[in-house]
């Protein structure tokens, strides 16, 4: 594999992970799975990252068909992801983005508090928009919209797919992983890569910029 190739699988991989943010989702994973056995977390592990997984890469490969139907140029989209990426970054920052995954937590809780057998959640909230949320689907769009060569495309999809196989291994560990990481270090960690992605976000805008006005 050429340098090219490793650093688009290295910055797709590096985004994918900060979107998805599986370590900040394990808590919620395991708040929302706490009622049922080991086979039910299993299988909403399992399901939840199977729809992620159709609507991440349907978008992906929808995207550029998308993009033309509407006369939207690659530029516009780089920049408006640029934008849409950055207020993410701003909400795993101060924190805001877990506070939100938290309390869609409890609200789904306690309006299924009395059902005799735990709800399937794989769909909501677990596979959208915990895992698939907006800013995923967009950048999946953004990735392979602006790759026209195959063995790109397949570097992005791949980088893509190990993120979501990473985040049901987390899935399925999540009980034991929360227990050892605790809140504070959840928190840091959220952080720091809300900070990551906000440099990536100022980056994606500026190549909008810099492309649509030919600077």
């Amino acid at each position: 594999m050429s340098a090219d190739l490793i650093s688009l699988f290295t910055a797709t991989f590096v985004t994918f992970f900060v979107l998805i943010d599986a370590l900040g989702v394990a808590p919620v994973f395991a708040t929302l799975t706490a009622q049922g056995n080991a086979a039910y977390r299993r299988q909403m592990a399992f399901k939840s990252i199977f729809v992620a997984s159709i609507i991440i890469f349907g978008f992906a490969f929808g995207g550029a068909w998308l993009l033309n139907a509407m006369h939207i140029s690659i530029d516009a989209f780089r920049a408006a992801g640029g934008i849409l990426l950055f207020l993410i970054a701003l909400d795993m920052v101060f924190e805001k983005r877990t506070e939100r995954r938290e309390h869609r937590a409890e609200e789904h809780l306690d309006s299924h508090n009395a059902d005799p057998e735990p709800d399937d959640i794989s769909v909501f909230p677990l596979g959208i928009p915990m895992v698939a949320g907006p800013g995923s689907i967009a950048t999946a769009m953004f990735y392979m919209s602006e790759k026209s060569d195959w063995v790109e495309k397949g570097v992005v999809l791949s980088a893509i797919g190990l993120n979501l196989l990473l985040t049901l291994v987390i899935f399925l560990i999540a009980g034991p992983l929360v227990r050892m990481m605790g809140a504070s270090v959840a928190g840091a960690l959220t952080r720091i890569l809300g900070v990551i992605l906000a440099a990536l976000s100022v980056q994606l805008l500026i190549d909008g910029i810099q492309g649509a006005f030919g600077i």
